[in-house]
């Protein structure tokens, strides 16, 4: 096991540097009680990089990324950038990033702590107990596909055009993914598409049937559902889910909505991956990263949830830098804090105790407690 760790902050946009803060000075503690070393750099991305640099992602800055152990990124984007053309816009460094780093796998984890069941839009008796995993392909679908733009029309109007493409080999990495992601789980997976119109994803059923039958993932049950049912079965029955695994845009769009079931997208972290998947920190360069946007309206006013980051540098310990003892209790100080009855302002529930994004970083660091 390494013992000295080379990380890569990019705090980006909004409220990204204030919860890359309290992110990095809780990996800093946890590194000190568990007896390994950190080492940062920083660099700009998204809309600080434009403006700094006049695009979204240097090449200075991606060659940092790919000598690091792991990318701990903030937040991108915001009105002030909206109006460039979108080979320029702040999240186009999130996805040459994923796509020059090799992330495939997006892991986000979506688990409703009991002491927030009261803060989800859903009743108690429907949310208590979610547990669930949102296996999204990275690198293929949609938002890589081509061809895609916008195009005059000789008569004058325009015509947008984005593509839909996935190859045998992108669909078979991802489902082995989430079969070994479900044996370390409850050992269900179900996988998500549009097969009854999209070919692309009749492809994507026949691959990850095909692998789950003859690659020995028996133990594993399989189910296929469609991307509507699915949307629909999170809101009225989310503890069915164990793994989903789905395509990218499907990916995005269900995981958002899953955030919720945890009482805010505040809460929510992932975790984007590459090579061998989940193992030691030589094969498995990450990128880590809460699910929320920048949040302009409330940047440098120490409102922001720092929950989904700190959530963020656990699975970045468990996945990168194999410290699963460290990220463990990182998670377990987390809980703890939310069943002391602190909450920031988009949790904060009647009877607890609202605190700003520097506080709840404090308060999660002295509950940390090291292996000694």
């Amino acid at each position: 096991m390494a013992s000295h760790y080379k990380i890569l902050v990019l705090p980006g946009d909004g409220v990204g540097p204030e919860v890359i803060s309290v992110g990095t000075q809780v990996l800093s503690q946890v590194a000190v009680l568990y007896g390994f070393e950190v080492e940062f750099e920083e660099g700009l991305v998204g809309g600080a990089s434009i403006d700094a640099y006049g695009r979204p992602l240097t090449d200075p800055v991606l060659k940092l990324a790919k000598e690091s152990h792991a990318v701990l990124l903030g937040a991108m984007g915001g009105p002030k950038w909206d109006g460039l053309d979108y080979s320029i816009r702040p999240e186009r460094a999130l996805l040459a990033l994923r796509q020059e780093l090799g992330l495939f796998a997006n892991l986000r984890p979506v688990k409703l702590f009991s002491a927030l069941a009261e803060a989800s839009t859903l009743r108690r008796e429907v949310v208590e107990g979610t547990d669930l995993l949102v296996v999204r392909e990275l690198t293929g679908g949609i938002y890589f596909g081509q061809p895609k733009g916008i195009t005059r029309l000789p008569d004058g109007t325009e015509r947008g055009v984005n593509t839909e493409v996935y190859t045998t080999a992108e669909i078979e990495r991802i489902a082995r993914t989430a079969f070994e992601a479900a044996r370390k789980r409850r050992r269900k997976v179900t996988s998500v598409d549009k097969a009854n119109v999209l070919e692309a994803t009749e492809l994507w059923r026949k691959v990850v049937a095909r692998i789950h039958r003859e690659n020995g993932y028996g133990d594993v049950q399989l189910e296929h559902m469609l991307v509507d049912n699915c949307a629909m079965q999170l809101i009225r029955n989310p503890k069915q889910f164990d793994v989903i695994v789905t395509t990218n845009m499907f990916g995005d769009i269900l995981s958002d909505e899953a955030a919720m079931l945890t009482g805010s997208i505040g809460m929510l972290p992932s975790a984007s991956l590459g090579g061998q998947v989940g193992t030691c920190p030589e094969q498995s360069r990450g990128m880590y990263e809460p699910v929320h946007g920048s949040a302009p309206d409330i940047a440098g006013r120490d409102m922001a949830n720092p929950l989904a980051t700190i959530l963020s540098v656990a699975l970045m310990l468990r996945h990168s830098l194999d410290q699963g003892e460290a990220a463990d209790q990182l998670e377990m100080a987390v809980e703890e804090v939310l069943n002391g009855g602190y909450r920031t302002r988009d949790i904060q529930e009647k009877g607890c105790r609202l605190v700003g994004c520097k506080e709840m970083g404090r308060l999660v660091g002295e509950k940390i407690k090291g292996d000694k």
